[in-house]
């Protein structure tokens, strides 16, 4: 009989050690039908991949000297006064986060954990970290987007631009914090501007692949839903809990053979309290962590 941990509030009372729980998980892992995974930011941040820190410090210098900038996040929102320098700014933030890493070893790892398994991946990460690991990209939907595309900044036409040709003549060519105004990405058809795609409001574009992901999805956990469906969910917080957190929750709670295992070390806490069926890990998420299982 699985032991799962109560909630008072915000807080989790861990009653039973990392070796029960461990041996629940590979247990669980072994009788899914289904895997569904969930993630993150938080996941990327355990794989290493931190929006601050020396390597931001290092590879940003010129703006953080210049623009007070502080994190790759913050700085997403920083008004450059030209288009020439917040492009030069976006070409560097894209290589660091998304040309630049390759894939991480808990990426690897993670999918050394459900390899063999009928799984699928639902993120709001843009870094690709399980397509460069090794996931079936026909089973990976990235609701957020891609660092990798730039799309109409007006969000029409619902095109996307693989952009790493136009990232890196950007980085060449960078000088002063600045590019030159004829390397400033436009849409190749109108001369209009683009931006990474990037969901930040609603010009977001969701592409036709985009919805066809949409659609694998909803299909796989509609049809998982009605097997036994293991949750795994890996670094997800409040920023947007409506896409992976609270869904998640939700299956677990009105499907029997559904078990939500989240690993998450500042925001275990349920807003489903009626849910039965949950492991919570808020150990340090590694790939020592992750081959136990």
């Amino acid at each position: 009989m699985l032991i799962f941990n109560q909630f008072i509030g915000k807080d989790v009372k861990v009653q039973e050690p990392l070796a029960q729980r461990v041996e629940q998980v590979r247990r669980l892992i072994d009788e899914a039908d289904y895997v569904l995974i969930g993630a993150g930011a938080g996941l990327s941040a355990a794989a290493g991949l931190t929006y601050s820190g020396e390597a931001f410090e290092r590879e940003f210098r010129p703006w953080i000297e210049r623009y007070h900038i502080k994190d790759l996040y913050t700085s997403s929102f920083y008004p450059f006064p030209t288009e020439e320098e917040k492009w030069a700014y976006w070409a560097r933030h894209i290589w660091y986060a998304r040309f630049r890493p390759e894939a991480a070893p808990l990426y690897k790892a993670l999918l050394e954990l459900v390899r063999g398994k009928d799984y699928f991946v639902l993120t709001t990460n843009v870094d690709a970290q399980f397509e460069k690991a090794g996931f079936e990209k026909a089973r990976i939907f990235a609701t957020q987007g891609d660092y990798a595309y730039f799309q109409p900044a007006s969000g029409y036409p619902k095109k996307l631009y693989y952009n790493e040709e136009m990232v890196m003549r950007m980085l060449a060519a960078t000088e002063d914090c600045r590019i030159p105004t004829e390397l400033v990405p436009r849409v190749p058809e109108t001369g209009e501007p683009l931006a990474p795609n990037l969901r930040s409001d609603d010009t977001f574009v969701e592409d036709a692949y985009w919805h066809e992901q949409a659609y694998r999805y909803c299909q796989f956990r509609d049809t998982a839903s009605a097997h036994k469906l293991l949750l795994l969910e890996f670094g997800v917080g409040f920023n947007t809990p409506g896409i992976i957190r609270f869904p998640f929750e939700r299956l677990a709670a009105e499907n029997d053979d559904t078990t939500l295992v989240r690993f998450n070390r500042d925001y275990p806490q349920l807003a489903f309290p009626q849910l039965k069926r949950y492991v919570v890990f808020q150990e340090t998420l590694d790939v020592e962590l992750l081959r136990k299982l």
